[in-house]
């Protein structure tokens, strides 16, 4: 179903060549979209995005998303159908070196987004993509809903409580009206995982790092929980909503989180043991009673009652389905030298929408 609303639009991702942007493109690629990206530069090395050789598939725009004019030209020279804003300082703790980065990244960049938006004389549809971490998060054992109270105690949890601000702000004052060429989207999503994320202070890029070189890995807060989920679910949930923007104007503007099933918040500790049932001999190191360590939250957990009861959006894999696809790609990378990237992440692409498919999950069904 997805392929309607996508195919021969022509899309701009900001962060495209990232972890969840080079996913993002990829997936866009198969649905017959034309690709506009705009990243500052590659962020990691490896790279999926270098890996999957997106660069011959896009239009590739090598801009600071905190350079008005420049992402105002490339907006306006392309005049997208819809917009991805996933470029972003995507990290706590690395926030607490730069905090002044991490909010004018986050913050600024997101404003410029939407101010180059609200001069361009085009229907379009902008996501933008947020955190889990945007919630002023108490360490309660239920689910935070969209309504609940924003904050942020680090700075990255701060900077996009701040960026909801601004996109709130620009809705209420320029995009609010049944009428407006501009339709905006707001996805909250976190702690996702999957094949080709090699970021700095990553839980599995720091263990794949380590292990496919037979090396021992640190391993910090490994009692914290998180909603851990395959990069495809939440990216499913953006995908779904930018196509029900084009044809469902009452939902313009509002939030919506994207998250796993109610009982898949795991321990750092039991992901790390998931992993090992794919990834033999591995070793880790519990430094969790570090107090160098910044402080980090230690419970965290989404409802997504909003996202089922008005996208009919809900997760597809289960927690070990989602260990499993992960460790399966790296093994594939690590391992196996002579196959295409590109093939391997369409492949897990089109076996998850098959799932979906199999599963009733609203967007997957066909018309």
């Amino acid at each position: 179903m997805l392929e309607q609303f996508y195919r021969n639009k022509k899309v701009l991702i900001t962060g495209h060549t990232g972890f969840k942007g080079s996913w993002l493109t990829t997936w866009l690629t198969t649905l017959g979209a034309e690709v506009i990206g705009v990243s500052i530069n590659v962020p990691t090395e490896p790279s999926n995005y270098v890996a999957s050789r997106l660069e011959a598939r896009t239009e590739n725009h090598r801009l600071d998303v905190t350079d008005y004019e420049a992402i105002r030209k490339v907006i306006h020279d392309t005049r997208p159908d819809f917009v991805f804003h996933l470029a972003a300082q995507a990290l706590v703790r690395p926030s607490y070196e730069s905090p002044l980065e991490t909010i004018n990244t986050n913050v600024i960049g997101s404003a410029n987004i939407l101010d180059s938006l609200r001069v361009l004389n085009k229907d379009v549809v902008a996501i933008m993509i947020t955190s889990d971490k945007v919630y002023d998060n108490v360490e309660w054992v239920w689910g935070y809903r969209e309504n609940d109270r924003l904050g942020g105690v680090d700075p990255y949890s701060a900077s996009k409580g701040m960026a909801e601000l601004v996109i709130r702000s620009y809705f209420e004052s320029f995009f609010r009206e049944i009428n407006s060429n501009v339709r905006i989207g707001i996805a909250r999503a976190g702690n996702v995982i999957g094949g080709g994320d090699w970021a700095t202070d990553r839980l599995v890029a720091d263990c794949v790092r380590a292990w496919s070189t037979g090396k021992k890995v640190d391993i910090r807060s490994s009692n914290s929980t998180r909603p851990w989920q395959h990069v495809l679910e939440p990216l499913s949930g953006y995908l779904w909503l930018g196509a029900q923007l084009t044809e469902r104007p009452e939902i313009n503007g509002e939030p919506y989180n994207f998250g796993p099933r109610a009982g898949q918040n795991q321990s750092v500790r039991e992901l790390i043991d998931g992993m090992a049932k794919y990834w033999k001999d591995i070793q880790w190191n519990d430094i969790s009673g570090d107090r160098k360590l910044p402080p980090e939250s230690v419970l965290l957990k989404l409802n997504c009652d909003k996202s089922l009861f008005e996208l009919e959006w809900q997760s597809t894999l289960d927690f070990n389905e989602t260990i499993k696809m992960t460790v399966e790609w790296y093994q594939t990378y690590y391992q196996q030298k002579d196959v295409s990237i590109y093939d391997l992440t369409v492949g897990q692409i089109s076996s998850y929408t098959e799932l979906a498919k199999q599963r009733g999950i609203a967007w997957s069904k066909n018309d």
